[in-house]
């Protein structure tokens, strides 16, 4: 077209509404965990990236029973795209299974839109402990507690946290016998461990990273399926495993964006757009690996798929560890 210059180009597309001003409103993105942990972190950074694209985002930090009240607030919301949250395995995956009566059904109430990120848990002990008993990788551990059982004690986060469903995992898969013992939180199971009051934990990666590089936590193994990138001289716990049993081993937090259910195909294509380019710059990508995650964007359909096989994998999971709330 003569005389269309780029000038032109970008007046136009300046004259092209955000998603936001469209609507009127502010997108209220709901994160359902306190300010200042990695989903909110995530969620304040995907948001100053997406803002010129869909206007402003609001961030809604609703707290509470686990990680349940935040979904619900998105699940419970109007399907017209203002109200979008960020989940994670704990909240449509483990929490199903663990809690006697949920507020909403973590797969026919939500309308998956992207995966966010990944991140593997690894399993440490207590670096002075760890050289007491000579135990330098999963198979000294496995070793050692089939031999002294009852003997070693692991902390975790609470009852049905991720932390005590992967000492569990384990103790299944290897047909060991180790003492859980639950904290209230992973701040101070964290503590009890470096302090020696416990043997081992399977720790967030980017919460335990400072105190294996400087020898206060001896790591042996990541707990996802695949070596992670932050990390990658550590074996995931299935290959260092895998004549042990272990093999199928593969336990870690996951975290994605979802929708209320029946939001409008458009709606839901435009949000995924937005947040998967978001995704895929580099400063996403350079702030993910702070947190010792990895970018994870995907189609909705993909992820409403990969959402689905969580939630029945995990039944199982919490069937065995034998875990329940409320």
């Amino acid at each position: 077209m003569r005389g269309f210059t780029r000038r032109h180009l970008l007046a136009a597309l300046a004259a092209v509404p955000t998603f936001a001003a469209a609507q009127g409103k502010p997108i209220r993105l709901v994160v359902p965990y306190p300010p200042g942990g990695p989903l909110d972190v995530m969620a304040r950074a995907l948001a100053d990236k997406v803002q010129p694209t869909l206007g402003t985002i609001v961030i809604d930090n609703r707290a509470g029973a686990g990680g349940n009240l935040g979904a619900d607030t998105v699940a419970k919301a109007a399907p017209d795209g203002l109200t979008i949250g960020i989940g994670a395995v704990a909240t449509h995956a483990i929490n199903p299974w663990l809690y006697r009566k949920m507020p909403y059904d973590a797969l026919r109430d939500f309308t998956p839109i992207t995966g966010v990120a990944q991140m593997p848990n690894v399993l440490v002990m207590n670096a002075e402990r760890a050289a007491q008993l000579k135990i330098a990788s999963v198979a000294d551990l496995v070793a050692y507690a089939k031999a002294h059982p009852g003997q070693l004690n692991y902390a975790s986060g609470g009852n049905g946290s991720a932390g005590h469903l992967a000492g569990e995992m384990l103790k299944t898969q290897a047909g060991l016998f180790m003492v859980h013992i639950p904290y209230a939180g992973g701040n101070p199971a964290q503590l009890a461990l470096l302090s020696g009051q416990v043997d081992l934990s399977f720790d967030n990666l980017a919460t335990a990273s400072a105190n294996i590089r400087a020898g206060k936590l001896k790591a042996l193994a990541v707990t996802s399926a695949r070596r992670s990138n932050a990390m990658p001289e550590l074996p995931t716990v299935a290959e260092a495993g895998a004549k042990l049993g272990l093999a199928r081993f593969d336990i870690g937090t996951w975290v994605g964006l979802f929708g209320p259910a029946k939001l409008p195909a458009d709606v839901t294509a435009r949000l995924n757009k937005a947040f998967t380019e978001a995704l895929a710059t580099p400063e996403i990508q350079a702030r993910w690996r702070t947190l010792m995650a990895e970018s994870f964007a995907t189609t909705p359909e993909q992820f409403a798929r990969f959402v689905a096989a969580e939630h029945a994998r995990y039944q199982a999971v919490v069937k065995a560890s034998g875990a329940t709330i409320d």
